[in-house]
């Protein structure tokens, strides 16, 4: 096992380098965030200091059963856990901040971000009882803060969620601009557009490296702005004005929020917010002053009865078809408070993310058996940059190399083409992998070492012990049922007292299947026998002749091979 230490390597892995004179090294080593989308996290390392940018999570694949979230392996920051002088987290989505509380119980260091960011990791903090041993510093846009070799110096980006920052990290190899997850919105619902003065300021000055998020890369021309959802949702919200309308989106996208209270207000509609994770989000944004609710607009869903379907709009969580979200409760009956009613519209404010796209359908098709109407065209837009924002930053930072971030492979290729257009050699673009550790100076860019990278499953309250042959294990049984073989034997003679009796479970219908178990049942029977005649008193022994004659039995029979569990009891 790789303990996460560097080794001592003189020639790079793969020969990926462009070599030069000494100088002050600033290694890069992307722990996550890169083959996927989600789980960002990178460190940076200089000398005796490593800063952590972002620590986010994973949501589980189809092929994770029962997994509920995927954290970053932090192997390398525990082996140096001396260096590690904090985590400057750049936005307050799940997947930049979702891991800080399983991560802080191991690496405990102060955590950096702007108002709101640090505001929604308190709420994770506080369910996990880790605000008392967790030192939080809020940091403004523009203002620089020092963790040892590194100066950090956070700038104003835009992007889904308030209050995101771009960071500029000046370290003595050279500066080193993260943009973190930006669009470019020049007409931003809440606060300012992003501070491009300071990114051009820092071109001209000179930029040793730009880890450019790629995540809409592979899509050409601008984003929109998040101002032309808010026309969107006026003119819904002045076409439907009979029914109840209920949104669906991200809880985290406040500036949406925002845009669908206006339009509410508007239109005299009282607002009803429901979803765990949006009460929360909405309710901190709202305590921190970054979204504006007028007096009387807000109401309780115990409330909602008083109002008649043209007076309400119910924001809610489940744009993604989530199961246990609120929206995929209603659309499926099962939601306490909200039943659809034929003449209720509901509006998808979010794309699917990628894997998401059955859930989302059946939650829709769910809506429309009930009568209710879905609308989804023009009612979002993006939070990442296109190609043209992309090709904006590179040419206001002019950065000597290019290490393309945030995305899968696809994406990243994206990013590379793009700054190559920039004007970028195509040796000096680094396509890096988690777990690699790039080295940096101000003439090489170069891969010369790798580090364990990967993700920790979390299934309820463990962590990790779920690992990949529990995982198989879970798929098979999924994929193909379980056996169980019982049979007591005597405890000093190795007698067949009883059994064998053979349990199934989603396997075949038993009641229909009488004459295959029987079988089954003589195969099993005859390799205990076969054993208890050559005197095999080693049960291990004894249960491998039962899982192999039963499985080759049923792969010739049935072509399927389920799990199969022997279980021997011992009697007096």
């Amino acid at each position: 096992m790789r303990t996460g230490k560097l080794r001592d390597t003189r020639e790079p892995r793969d020969n990926r380098e462009i070599t030069g004179d000494e100088s002050p090294k600033v290694r890069i080593i992307p722990l996550g965030g890169l083959e996927q989308i989600g789980m960002n996290i990178t460190a940076i390392e200089c000398e005796d200091s490593i800063i952590v940018v972002d620590c986010g999570l994973a949501f589980p694949t189809d092929d994770m059963l029962g997994i509920d979230l995927v954290i970053p392996d932090i192997s390398y920051l525990e082996n140096n856990i001396e260096k590690v002088k904090g985590f400057v987290i750049t936005h307050g989505h799940e997947d930049h901040i979702g891991a800080l509380p399983y991560i802080l119980q191991k690496i405990n260091v102060p955590v950096y971000g702007t108002k709101l960011t640090i505001g929604l990791i308190e709420n994770k903090l506080k369910e996990h009882n880790l605000m008392k041993t967790t030192k939080r510093k809020i940091v403004r846009h523009g203002q620089t803060i020092n963790l040892g070799c590194f100066r950090v110096e956070f700038i104003k980006i835009n992007h889904s969620i308030v209050d995101a920052a771009a960071l500029a990290i000046f370290s003595p190899a050279g500066v080193i601009v993260h943009t973190g997850d930006f669009k470019i919105d020049y007409t931003p619902v809440f606060g300012d557009a992003v501070d491009l003065q300071r990114f051009a300021e820092l071109g001209k000055k000179g930029v040793l490296a730009l880890m450019c998020d790629s995540t809409n890369a592979i899509r050409s021309g601008f984003t929109a702005s998040e101002r032309t959802v808010g026309r969107t949702f006026d003119a819904i919200f002045a076409e439907h004005a009979t029914s109840r309308i209920i949104v669906a989106t991200f809880s985290s996208n406040v500036d949406r929020v925002q845009q669908i209270i206006n339009s509410a207000y508007k239109y005299g509609r009282k607002v009803v917010i429901e979803g765990r994770s949006m009460v929360n989000v909405i309710g901190t944004a709202s305590e921190l002053g970054y979204i504006k609710i007028p007096d009387g607009t807000l109401i309780d869903i115990e409330q909602m009865k008083n109002y008649t379907d043209e007076q309400t709009v119910l924001i809610t969580t489940g744009s993604q078809g989530e199961t246990m979200a609120a929206l995929s409760r209603m659309a499926s009956h099962l939601h306490r408070k909200v039943s659809i009613k034929p003449n209720d519209v509901v509006i998808f404010s979010s794309h699917p993310i990628p894997g998401n796209e059955k859930a989302v359908s059946k939650v829709i098709n769910e809506l429309a058996q009930q009568g209710a109407e879905v609308i989804s065209q023009d009612t979002h837009v993006s939070g990442h940059a296109c190609a043209e924002e992309i090709k904006l930053m590179y040419a206001l930072l002019h950065p000597k190399f290019a290490l393309p971030v945030h995305g899968e492979y696809r994406h990243l290729m994206a990013n590379r083409n793009i700054a190559q257009s920039m004007g970028v050699p195509k040796e000096r673009i680094l396509i890096m992998s988690s777990g690699d550790v790039v080295e940096l100076d101000k003439d090489s860019c170069r891969v010369v070492d790798h580090v364990q990278a990967g993700g920790i499953l979390v299934d309820g309250l463990g962590v990790g012990d779920v690992g990949n042959i529990v995982l198989r294990d879970r798929q098979n049984l999924a994929q193909n049922g379980i056996i169980i073989v019982v049979l007591s034997l005597e405890k000093y003679t190795g007698q067949l007292l009883a059994g064998p009796d053979i349990v199934s479970r989603g396997f075949v219908y038993v009641r229909e299947s009488e004459d295959l178990l029987e079988e089954a049942n003589n195969i099993v029977d005859e390799a205990v026998q076969d054993c208890l005649r050559r005197h095999v008193s080693d049960w291990g022994k004894i249960k491998n002749e039962i899982r192999d004659s039963l499985s080759d039995f049923l792969w010739k029979r049935m072509k399927r091979s389920p799990m199969i569990l022997p279980i021997i009891m011992e009697v007096e």
